[in-house]
């Protein structure tokens, strides 16, 4: 039988399982069970009533949270030689074209981001079963395929962060650290929140959002109403 730690008992006795909370109590309570030692990462989990096997039921996009991820990302903008110093100036970790790609080839993935050029892509699409399954394939969708390289570094490093829908109706995102404020952590919850609510599908029948749920990492998770809009 796995035993349960004395932190995770504490948590679990500070939290109503049966309970929905709203989004401001949920945004203090989970400050107060989490006990990691580090500053951990605070997700969403969004259920939504949607099938994602249906094109049109394939709820994806962008959001800007207003006080940022709280994570410093690693960004590499693969780019053409004129627009390397725009990319350094927005704050590219990485600058670079041939070079990256090759080194991309060789196995490098250490990077959280990739931004490029619609003429680049082509140069990036065998490159696919690399950076497909790891989330890194820059996308127009995403807005990390752009022909304004500054202004989608600087929307990245400052909390853009797109979402997508899951198999399984669920759309996991997140939305800061612990050690922000609660109401930061609303603030951020709420953005994300309202942007997937813009984007209900008119072929979306019945209840749309299903759950919400917030944790942080190895917290349980609190559930929330979904009437939060």
């Amino acid at each position: 039988m796995k035993r349960v730690s004395k932190n995770r008992k504490l948590s679990f006795e500070k939290l109503d399982l049966d309970k929905l909370y709203s989004l401001d109590e949920a945004s203090e309570l989970v400050k107060d069970i989490t006990t990691t030692k580090f500053d951990a990462s605070v997700d969403l989990a969004i259920r939504l009533g949607v099938d994602p096997k249906n094109a049109n039921e394939m709820i994806r996009g962008v959001v800007s949270l207003p006080h940022g991820t709280g994570k410093s990302l690693k960004l590499l903008a693969i780019v053409s030689p004129d627009k390397e110093d725009e990319a350094k100036k927005a704050g590219a970790d990485y600058v670079g074209l041939d070079e990256y790609i090759e080194k991309i080839k060789n196995g490098w993935v250490d990077i959280d981001v990739i931004v490029t050029m619609p003429s680049i892509m082509p140069k990036l699409g065998p490159l696919g079963k690399v950076l497909g399954p790891r989330g890194l394939m820059p996308n127009p969708k995403t807005g990390t395929v752009t022909i304004d390289i500054g202004k989608a570094i600087k929307d990245i490093k400052g909390g853009k962060i797109d979402f997508k829908v899951d198999k399984t109706g669920i759309v996991h995102a997140s939305v800061g650290k612990v050690s922000f404020t609660a109401d930061k952590i609303k603030d951020n919850a709420n953005e994300l929140i309202n942007t997937i609510l813009k984007l209900k599908p008119s072929s979306s029948k019945g209840t749309y959002v299903k759950s919400i749920s917030m944790s942080s990492t190895m917290s349980p998770g609190i559930s929330i109403e979904t009437n939060v809009e």
